[in-house]
């Protein structure tokens, strides 16, 4: 199965934008829905976005939508999660995590992801 390493967390400030990339290596990349969860301090581990392993699917948790793109791009084994207008309220450990052959609504829920990186930290200062 692949393993995931994520890239690209940092300190912002509030309205800035920032790309998170997940690298894959060590399975069929192209098998697997794709997703981002974080983790704020003192709270659970939430569903950001994911997108169907055909890539003709995505999906966003309410306070993302219109604020966050998630893509991906097959011949770099590579998801990416582009956010823009960064909040405070933002500021987590994000985590990609893979589900073979994930689509449909399914794919907000942690339970079915098989695979995880280590996470990125995300801070947005205000």
């Amino acid at each position: 199965q692949v393993q995931l390493v994520e890239s690209g967390g940092g300190l912002v400030q509030t309205g800035d934008s920032l790309t998170l990339s997940c690298a894959a290596s060590g399975g069929t990349f192209s098998r697997y829905a794709m997703a981002w969860f974080r983790q704020a301090p003192g709270k659970d581990r939430s569903f950001v976005a994911g997108i169907s392993w055909r890539g003709n699917s995505t999906y966003y948790t309410d306070s993302a939508k219109g604020r966050f793109t998630i893509s991906r791009d097959n011949a770099k084994n590579t998801v990416y999660l582009q956010m823009n207008v960064l909040k405070p309220e933002d500021t987590a450990v994000y985590y990609c995590a893979a589900a073979p052959y994930g689509e449909g609504k399914g794919l907000i829920r942690w339970q079915i992801y098989r695979v995880w990186g280590s996470g990125t930290q995300v801070t947005v200062s205000s």
